[in-house]
């Protein structure tokens, strides 16, 4: 069986976070060999504001997880948050390209891709992820994948992950200076929800709040899908900031 390492990196605007793990094929979830922590600086509410100070939290991060898991990585994953991730929802069509009327994933790449560029206000913005929400064939909503069934017109509503380009652009950058090279990047509520809810809970129904130092993400699940994405710029520090001024002591 092979093996693989994996490493996931999360900046965040209090502290920056490693998770270096071992995936063997077939064996389910990763085994954690190492993990990193270190504080967060030159972020505001989860961007980047100043990149040399934010590339000193990632290599020391990097450094504690390395020496835990006795490996040194060269690529990792990024995660992606701060005021400027969301979610919104777009429909797309697509009409069937082959002669017998059978639905291909092509038809259904047209499809999502048609979700796409229905998104309004994509000034300055990078598409994360295109999440399918449900499909109509022929103006009749079907249950499951629609490759293989047949129509002349296939229409999908999907949940489209955008963030700002230039906060994504820095994440990289900084990863990329610390000396690791990012292989993708992900929306942290979605990596998130795959760690703090269960797969009977994502399809009941729920909403997962993250709340961090200067931010709050909210996720919302139905029938196992993400239906909804949004960050507010309000977080812990405000909290502890607002109890602090009430009670006129120092925070």
């Amino acid at each position: 069986m092979s093996k693989r390492i994996i490493t996931g990196i999360d900046i965040g605007t209090h502290s920056v976070r490693v998770v270096i793990s071992e995936y063997t094929e077939g064996a389910g979830l990763p085994h954690i060999l190492g993990v990193g922590k270190a504080e967060s600086r030159g972020l505001r509410h989860g961007y980047i504001i100043n990149i040399a100070d934010a590339v000193k939290g990632v290599r020391v991060a990097v450094e504690q997880a390395e020496q835990a898991a006795g490996v040194r990585i060269r690529d990792a994953y990024v995660s992606v948050g701060g005021v400027g991730l969301e979610g919104t929802q777009t429909s797309g069509a697509a009409i069937i390209s082959r002669a017998d009327s059978e639905i291909t994933e092509a038809d259904v790449e047209r499809a999502h891709r048609a979700c796409e560029q229905n998104l309004h206000n994509v000034a300055n913005k990078k598409i994360l992820h295109t999440v399918p929400i449900e499909y109509f064939v022929d103006g009749k909503k079907i249950y499951g994948r629609p490759s293989g069934m047949k129509g002349l017109k296939l229409e999908a509503k999907c949940l489209i992950v955008t963030c700002l380009e230039q906060h994504l652009n820095d994440l990289i950058r900084t990863v990329e200076e610390a000396g690791i090279e990012p292989i993708d990047a992900c929306a942290s509520s979605i990596a998130a929800s795959f760690v703090a809810l269960t797969k009977a809970q994502r399809i009941a129904g729920v909403v997962l709040a993250n709340i961090g130092a200067e931010t709050i993400s909210i996720i919302v699940y139905e029938e196992g899908i993400p239906i909804s994405l949004e960050v507010f710029p309000t977080g812990s520090t405000d909290i502890t900031n607002d109890i602090a001024l009430g009670l006129k002591i120092q925070a």
